[in-house]
């Protein structure tokens, strides 16, 4: 009889439930969000306010190499400018993880998978941010590469190149440097430049596929280059998003 009983208090309250809304049958598919899907999979969620209000940064960084305060502040800044989220919380925590010089895109994701513990679930939707030491495998001698998105939730900047890239004299501050190579690599999570959202006018840069062929935008390709960036970075301003970036993001539900 108790048992009855139970079984018909359960049968009511999820009537009750997904009669009041469906809020139940999102927060349960949330719990299991996939987080391992290509980057600009995510990017109507992470812009606009249907399946998560919220956003959950979880920056990672080793010993060393911790990213400014004003670069994380910034970062806040920019969600908030371009998305629909409600509440945007940055947490940073120091990860202990056997250094290396050179970091391959499967060590980045190795190194998130054994150290993240934020994930999507109800109405927050989590990032995974790394910030290493050392260099990335597909820097060339033409080429050193600042940062990467590399799932649809998921990026890595590599703190040590950018230190070195803006130790150059003609060049930007870290802070500077460090907030364009991080701002750059949300928007490719935003789906930004025909990576997941679509464009409305056709301005993809065909020479260097998901950046914008505006050589004074953020998504700009050289952006990401330590080898250029630095000079492409005038007056220690932080390049934006040019209007037909935010026409894009607008489109795909974000501001």
């Amino acid at each position: 009889m108790k048992n009855i009983f139970k079984s018909v208090l359960l049968i009511f309250f999820l009537t009750i439930s997904c009669t009041k809304d469906d809020s139940l049958g999102n927060d349960l598919i949330n719990s299991n969000y996939p987080y391992k899907q290509q980057v600009g999979y995510s990017a109507n969620d992470i812009l606009s306010n249907k399946k998560f209000t919220d956003i959950y940064i979880e920056v990672m960084y080793v010993d060393g190499f911790k990213p400014s305060s004003e670069t994380l502040t910034n970062l806040k800044n920019f969600i908030g400018s371009r998305t629909y989220k409600t509440n945007i919380i940055v947490e940073e925590r120091l990860i202990d993880i056997p250094l290396k010089s050179i970091y391959s895109i499967e060590d980045v994701r190795s190194i998130e998978d054994a150290n993240r513990s934020i994930f999507s679930i109800e109405n927050q939707l989590a990032i995974s941010a790394l910030f290493l030491n050392g260099k990335s495998s597909n820097d060339t001698e033409t080429t050193t590469i600042l940062g990467t998105s590399y799932r649809n939730t998921s990026f890595v900047i590599f703190e040590e190149t950018i230190e070195a890239a803006s130790n150059n004299i003609l060049g930007p501050s870290k802070i500077t440097l460090e907030s364009t190579v991080i701002l750059h690599e949300f928007c490719h999570l935003l789906g930004l430049v025909n990576l997941g959202t679509n464009m409305v006018a056709n301005h993809e840069d065909t020479a260097h596929s998901a950046h914008c062929s505006d050589e004074n935008c953020l998504m700009y390709y050289l952006i990401e280059n330590g080898k250029n960036a630095p000079h492409w970075i005038k007056n220690e301003q932080i390049p934006q998003l040019d209007a037909n970036c935010i026409n894009d993001l607008r489109a795909n539900g974000g501001k």
